[in-house]
This record gives C-alpha cells, sequence and structure tokens, in this order.
C-alpha cells in the first residue's frame, strides 16, 4: 500500500505485504495443480519458503466453489473427499460410538487437539452421522454431548441464530483470500500491474469464476470486476522509445533505469520511503517476491507518471504535484493491457482491440538442409525484423490455416522452402497465412497438398504475432495452466491519493 503523507508534498510510504496462498481442501472441494521442474528451482533461486505456502497458506476459492459449499452445509449433505480426512474422521466417529456405549444423557466427552477446518468437519460429519449427540467447538477442542433425539430436535430448531453463525464462520475460514478479493472488487478502484494478462486470468479463473469459452465474456467480466486497468508494461513500453532509454524486459530493470542518472526526473519526481514495520526491502533486493515486486510496480506507476507530466510542462512553472495530477497523465494507457506473442500488442478491456499492425505468420520447412537448427535458421532473418522462431514436429501442434493460401517468392537459404505448390508444384517461399489455426494434419489433408509430410521433418513457425503453439481452439481456461498456488497476487490498487498493494 502507498499513501501519501500528509503535509509533504509528492512523498509517498509503503507498505508491503506477501500473502502466501494455497487452494481450499474442504469437504468434496480438493483441488489439482502440478509442479513444473524449473519453475521450482526459479523460485528456490529466489528463497521462496515452501513451508509457509505449504502449511500456512491462506486458503482461497471462486464463487461456484463456494456455492457448492454453501449446499452441502445448509443441505447438510456432507461428505470428505480426502483420504487423510477420512482416515481422521473414521478414528474420531470409532472413539465417540465406544463412548456412547457407556455414556448416559448429559454427559459430554472433549476431542483434544482439533483446529481449523478439520474441527468444523468433524462436527459436521458427528451431527450428520449419529442423531443423538451435540456439538460445541471450544477453546479446549470439539465437545462431543449426549442428548436425546427430542433434545437434539430443539437445538436444531431452537437456536437458528447461533446454527447460521456457525455455518457463516465455517465459510469464512474457506473462503480465506476471496474475501480480500470481493472487497477489492467493492472498492472499485483502479488495478495495476506489470505485464499483467496472466494476473487476470489467475484472478478470474481463482477467485471469481472458471474462465469463459468466449474471449469477449473475458473481457467483459474483468471489466465488471475492475473498470479501470493499468498496465506499467505498457505505459513505459511507450516512453521508453521517445526517451531513447536502455532496451530492458523485466520490472526490476525498468526501476533500476527510472532511478539512474538517464532519467532527467530523477532528482524531481516523488519520494518514496518503506514504513516502519516494512523494512525488509530498504537495503536488500527481493526479486520476484511479491510484496516486493508489488513495491517496484507502485513505484514505476509514479515515476513514469511523473516523466510523462515532465514531458508534457518541461522544465517550466508545473501545477503542484499530487496523484490525481499523476492519474490524468495516465489516462490514454487506461485498460491497455499487454499482449505478449499476440497478433495485437495490447488487450483493451474497454472496447474493440486495436487492429493488427504484425505481419502474418510464416511456415518454414527445412528438406535439403541436413542437421538445421533453430538458431541456424534465426540468424537469417535476425536481421529482417524482431521475430520468434518455433519448432514443431508434433502432430498438435497449431498451423494457420491454408484454405486462402498465398504466395510470395523471396530469397532464402537453400533447401529452406514452403510446402508444395496446390499445383503440385514445389517453390522455394514463404508462405503468407491467415491467422486461423488449425491442427497439421488436419490443414494438410483439408488443403488437398498431399500426404501430411510435416512431421517428418523439421517445421519451423516463424512469428511476430503468435502466442505460442497451441491445441487448435484452445479455451481461455486452457491458457490458465500453471500454478497460482505459490503465485501471490502483486497488484497495485490505486485511487484517491493511495495505492494499495
Amino acid at each position: 500500500m502507498f499513501s501519501s503523507i500528509e503535509g509533504e508534498s509528492n512523498k509517498y510510504v509503503a507498505h508491503s505485504c506477501n500473502f502466501f496462498l494455497f487452494p481450499t481442501t474442504f469437504g468434496t472441494l480438493d483441488s489439482e495443480f502440478s509442479f513444473q521442474a524449473s519453475s521450482v528451482q526459479f523460485l528456490n533461486q529466489y528463497g521462496f519458503d515452501y513451508n509457509k505456502f505449504l502449511k500456512k497458506g491462506i486458503p482461497y476459492m471462486n464463487e461456484e466453489q463456494e456455492k457448492k459449499i454453501t449446499h452441502n452445509i445448509l443441505t447438510r449433505k456432507w461428505r470428505t473427499h480426502s483420504s487423510l480426512d477420512k482416515d481422521q474422521i473414521k478414528v474420531v466417529i470409532d472413539e465417540v460410538t465406544r463412548w456412547l456405549d457407556l455414556a448416559e444423557e448429559g454427559d459430554w466427552m472433549t476431542l483434544p487437539g482439533i483446529a481449523g477446518f478439520q474441527a468444523f468437519e468433524v462436527q459436521l460429519v458427528l451431527r450428520q452421522a449419529l442423531p443423538n449427540v451435540w456439538t460445541v467447538l471450544t477453546d479446549q477442542g470439539v465437545v462431543v454431548k449426549r442428548v436425546s433425539k427430542q433434545h437434539r430436535w430443539c437445538l436444531e430448531n431452537t437456536s437458528c441464530g447461533e446454527e447460521a453463525s456457525w455455518k457463516e464462520k465455517i465459510l469464512l475460514s474457506a473462503r480465506g483470500f476471496s474475501v480480500f478479493f470481493q472487497m477489492l472488487v467493492k472498492a472499485q478502484k483502479p488495478l495495476v500491474g506489470h505485464n499483467m494478462m496472466m494476473d487476470l486470468l489467475y484472478l478470474h479463473e481463482k477467485l471469481f469464476r472458471p474462465l469463459p469459452e468466449s474471449y469477449d465474456q473475458f473481457k467483459l467480466n474483468i471489466h465488471n470486476l475492475f473498470p479501470v486497468l493499468i498496465d506499467t508494461k505498457n505505459v513505459t513500453k511507450n516512453i521508453w522509445k521517445e526517451m531513447n532509454f536502455p532496451r530492458v524486459s523485466s520490472l526490476s530493470e525498468v526501476y533500476e533505469v527510472l532511478n539512474s542518472d538517464l532519467n532527467p526526473t530523477k532528482n524531481s519526481g516523488p519520494v518514496i520511503v518503506h514504513a516502519s514495520k516494512c523494512e525488509k526491502y530498504v537495503e536488500t533486493k527481493y526479486p520476484h517476491e511479491a510484496a516486493y515486486d508489488a513495491f517496484l510496480c507502485g513505484s514505476v506507476l509514479l515515476k513514469v507518471a511523473h516523466l510523462l507530466l515532465w514531458r508534457v510542462h518541461g522544465t517550466g512553472a508545473t501545477p503542484e504535484l499530487s496523484f490525481p495530477l499523476y492519474f490524468d497523465m495516465l489516462a490514454p494507457y487506461v485498460n491497455q493491457v499487454n499482449l505478449i506473442r499476440a497478433r495485437v500488442p495490447k488487450i483493451n478491456f474497454s472496447g474493440p482491440d486495436y487492429p493488427s499492425t504484425r505481419p502474418p505468420i510464416l511456415i518454414l520447412s527445412a528438406r535439403k538442409w541436413p542437421g538445421v537448427s533453430e538458431e541456424q535458421v534465426y540468424r537469417e532473418f535476425q536481421n529482417l525484423s524482431s521475430l520468434s522462431l518455433l519448432w514443431s514436429s508434433r502432430p498438435d501442434a497449431c498451423m494457420p490455416d491454408l484454405r486462402n493460401l498465398s504466395w510470395q517468392c523471396s530469397e532464402h537459404p537453400e533447401g529452406v522452402q514452403g510446402p508444395p505448390h496446390p499445383a503440385g508444384v514445389p517453390v522455394s517461399v514463404l508462405a503468407a497465412l491467415p491467422e486461423h489455426q488449425l491442427p497439421v494434419a488436419g490443414v494438410w489433408r483439408h488443403c488437398r497438398l498431399g500426404p501430411c509430410c510435416a512431421s517428418a521433418r523439421k517445421t519451423w513457425v516463424l512469428s511476430t504475432a503468435a502466442w505460442s503453439l497451441r491445441p487448435a481452439r484452445t479455451s481461455l481456461a486452457q491458457l490458465c495452466f500453471f500454478l497460482w498456488g505459490f503465485v501471490c497476487v502483486n497488484h497495485i490498487l490505486l485511487g484517491d491519493g493511495s495505492v494499495q498493494s
């Protein structure tokens, strides 16, 4: 959280917070996720705390998961999914059942050492399985009391307020970080991130609703959740060219440039200090730690806004510096989120996307170039344009639709050829292809270009406009496949003179 300091012009104090998240495991809700070895190595390199993530992670769920849990609790249709929980519940039921054989009405026993979700689950299961008991959660554990069926009926029907409060506590504990997310949505403050497209996908999938099949519906949902988005990657990308700053790729590099002598507003820009209990980042850098990246992102936003203001007013008289004035400078970049390797360089979340200015996808097939590698092909074309070269020999790889194939003759390295001409005449060409994509095998057969030999030799997709190779008709849900569990939110919320992480 960045807050302006009262009485001091253009000075902000930063409160940096980390949220370690772990999916809710409650009842039948048992999420699955996978680890990618290189991601684990990356996080190890930067000191990620797996104990906090796995043992003390804050639970979260989306709206659909919450509806299922709420329905099960209210209708008393409770089932335990986890094998570990089932074993523990079985032990508890056996212990209570043995006690009931000897207990008389009014007797009670305590199940110590049960807390958190497990305490709620134990009570739900015991009440559901045993009609002659009543349970209460205390500081010492779960208290089980033997009651008559009539007394049980009275407890259930005369303590509705207490029962409702108890169930609400269960839901509140299960929702965890989702409560905070809903507070952010309700606040309707601008949301700021750096290269934030994947963050928005995660927020939608994990905290709102499963990603829709429709791209337009995804844009509409995000816009309704957060009407104002600012992507500092998009803002800095434009001004970087104008200021002739050195080319950078990461958030930390952007921050370093803005704090260097290359920035003409280095000494006149906003002053940012760390809060008294958030001094971890004063002297030491923690790249890719959520709170540290949030601090960098907020700092970049304020500094680049000041740079934009300087560009308008120059060294002449400027209005009194304030956050609302900075926000006015950022208005042209609102709701424009940067996109990497895509048909368009950015997504417009408040309207139609801008027309694509990127060249079409090109396919290269090497036939008489033994041992050719991606690096060799890349060297042949690197001086022509910035490009992405992806190798594909898999049948599920994605190729552009060849139904409206056009041909452009050009000079290329010997042996680098396009697909056979529809008339059957091989030509040394680069095929300029439309953007619609189909599986490789289906393309070749559909277009009647002869046998599907693409997988028999190396094939590259040469593109400055592609996401990457992906299955045809990929839904937004399929794009969101990375591990959410230890990806902490590192957004900044801005408005009314403050920036919140």
